[in-house]
């Protein structure tokens, strides 16, 4: 990988159309400066370079964990930094970005992928930074809206105008109805935040270590003691979201779902997906377009299936609001 004039606004960029078009393992190679087959690791620590950061702030996303870590933007508004071990002076903007979102009480999840360190999610969004910025580099920033990306910014930026960035997008996320908070941990030199309930602390630390299981558990345990527990309630759709759509073929559901219109099975993974990627409505037009076509017992899994994509985006969602409202004229 060389680096390479970037244009206007790019401080600090890194060119990476050296290796566009590379296999996996080539890719490694050209990105490490390493040879081909190995992939490098950070040449310094991974954690971010900034005092007073609470614990859950920051997520260190791979190739593994993206999908799950995306699909915590369904309800939080997050921020996405690629960078680069392989160029140190690209974490830069990571400790910027991570300064900012602690001073903003948890209403920013802040990604970070090492793209030197993954090479998959370096083939991922050579396409995406080609078509927001102009050009294939790093750093690069995008923010995280219900798991859909918006770029913000490409190259190094100063601290007031990352600021500036973030506090528009959490503008444009109240505007979409998410309004939720990223559970925070104690902060290294100060006071330490109000704790979790128990069982939400054993469904939190749960999908930390990617156990979906045991967070789906915990959260139906809080729910047995309180039905009324609302974010039990939105918690478990989440992680139910996140169950269904691991190792999904996004393809060929969407082929499945094309060829037979009326297979619910199919329709229901591509409205879960859609809803995972940020297309809330067009998940929620499918599966309405599906419940005025069936009957009986089809018809009931729609619906269900309908109701739980509601909890996962939220009561207060316009777009919610839109859909039952629809449901309701669906169903009578």
């Amino acid at each position: 990988m060389s680096e390479t004039t970037p244009p206007a606004g790019t401080r600090g960029a890194v060119d990476l159309s050296a290796v566009a078009g590379t296999t996996t393992s080539d890719t490694a190679g050209a990105v490490g400066g390493m040879p081909a087959g190995r992939v490098p690791g950070p040449t310094f620590s991974s954690e971010p370079s900034v005092p007073t950061v609470p614990r859950g702030l920051v997520v260190e996303v791979d190739a593994d964990t993206f999908q799950e870590a995306l699909a915590r933007t369904l309800q939080v508004a997050g921020v996405l930094v690629l960078w680069s071990s392989a160029h140190p002076q690209t974490r830069e903007l990571v400790d910027t970005v991570t300064r900012v979102a602690a001073t903003l009480g948890g209403r920013v999840l802040v990604l970070t992928a090492d793209l030197s360190a993954s090479p998959e999610l370096l083939q991922a969004f050579q396409p995406l930074l080609v078509q927001a910025f102009g050009q294939p580099s790093v750093p690069a920033t995008f923010g995280l809206l219900q798991g859909q990306p918006v770029p913000l910014f490409p190259g190094v930026q100063p601290e007031t105008e990352v600021r500036a960035v973030l506090e528009q997008l959490l503008q444009a996320a109240v505007q979409n109805g998410i309004t939720g908070r990223v559970d925070l941990g104690d902060v290294d030199g100060g006071e330490e935040s109000d704790e979790l309930p128990p069982l939400h602390q054993e469904a939190f630390d749960a999908i930390e270590r990617g156990d979906l299981a045991a967070a789906t558990a915990a959260y139906e345990k809080a729910l047995a003691a309180d039905p009324k527990d609302h974010d039990a309630e939105l918690g478990l759709a989440q992680v139910r979201l996140m169950q269904r759509t691991a190792g999904v073929d996004l393809a060929a559901a969407r082929a499945a779902a094309s060829a037979d219109p009326g297979d619910v099975e199919a329709a229901t993974t591509v409205a879960d997906l859609d809803v995972l990627g940020g297309h809330v409505e067009d998940a929620f037009t499918r599966l309405l377009d599906l419940v005025r076509t069936t009957t009986g017992e089809d018809r009931e899994r729609v619906r269900s299936h309908l109701l739980e994509l509601f909890s996962v985006v939220g009561a207060q969602d316009e777009r919610v609001r839109k859909g039952r409202t629809a449901l309701m004229s669906a169903l009578f």
